[in-house]
């Protein structure tokens, strides 16, 4: 297992850790320069906040400092309309920016997101998403970006996410690229299945082929807010060195991604504080 404690070479900042400092939207372009000024070498930008600053400009920063992408957020959502077309550019835009993959949170019930649920077939739910991947599957091979799937905490199954376990994840990986290409793999956010009882053994499952993504923050007890009220790594109740040491058994040896939404914490503080404490945090309980 790689240690840490020295540098954070291998730390990356997912962008939606800092977008919103003292409560007011912190600019992707800010971002890059601040991540640049403490060092951080990778990022993983999210969609909105790439259309802000403008996609050229994004990728102009992006090499001006030298930063790599340990993935984009996000493609998915396959059960919403215009789901093909706007994946498509997600795709294209995760090509432009030479992301290591495409992040997919596949959607839920389709209308719950909006409060609106159109029905509560949750099975077929899950046919529609599988039936995307597979057709997003074919564009992605012919860009040659890997897509991650990122199975989320069941809480999310109505609204965002019906794929809820990694063995769920591999399922599909398995029936749409039996070969283990590395076209398909996982994203594993410790946030999202540090509870699943079947973990370690779906990681191995996976091995290195499918093992694409890696991200991290920590499970608080309480938790006020499912969604907003992630915690900083080492503040609440995940092992995140054994998932890790799981991780890298297999071979992964990515970017460990802090992905922190924090509407009451971390977004209302200023963003150097921010990511001076994950690259410590990053240094320690990692």
């Amino acid at each position: 297992m790689r240690d840490f404690s020295q540098d954070h070479r291998w730390l990356s900042i997912n962008t939606a850790t800092v977008r919103k400092q003292h409560g007011k939207d912190w600019g992707l372009v800010e971002i890059l320069d601040a991540c640049a000024r403490h060092g951080i070498r990778a990022v993983s930008p999210w969609r909105d906040q790439v259309a802000a600053a403008g996609l050229a400009n994004t990728a102009r920063t992006i090499r001006a400092h030298g930063l790599e992408l340990s993935g984009y957020c996000r493609g998915g959502m396959f059960t919403e309309p215009n789901a093909t077309d706007e994946n498509l550019r997600a795709l294209d835009e995760a090509c432009e920016l030479n992301a290591t993959c495409l992040v997919l949170v596949v959607g839920g019930l389709p209308g719950a997101l909006y409060g609106k649920p159109q029905h509560k077939d949750l099975a077929g739910a899950r046919e529609v998403v599988r039936d995307g991947i597979a057709t997003l599957l074919e564009a992605a091979r012919q860009r040659q970006m890997p897509l991650a799937i990122e199975p989320l905490h069941p809480t999310y199954a109505a609204e965002r996410a019906c794929i809820n376990t990694l063995e769920q994840a591999l399922d599909v990986c398995d029936a749409l690229d039996p070969s283990q290409s590395g076209a398909i793999g996982v994203a594993v956010d410790v946030y999202h299945v540090w509870w699943d009882p079947k973990l370690q053994q779906q990681i191995e499952r996976a091995g290195k082929r499918r093992l694409h993504a890696f991200h991290v923050c920590d499970w608080l007890v309480p938790t006020t807010d499912p969604l907003n009220d992630r915690g900083m790594m080492g503040d609440g109740v995940i092992e995140i060195p054994k998932i890790r040491g799981w991780m890298e058994a297999q071979g992964f040896a990515g970017y460990s991604e802090v992905e922190i939404f924090s509407a009451n914490n971390w977004w209302q503080r200023a963003g150097d504080e921010v990511l001076a404490t994950c690259i410590e945090r990053h240094r320690s309980v990692v």
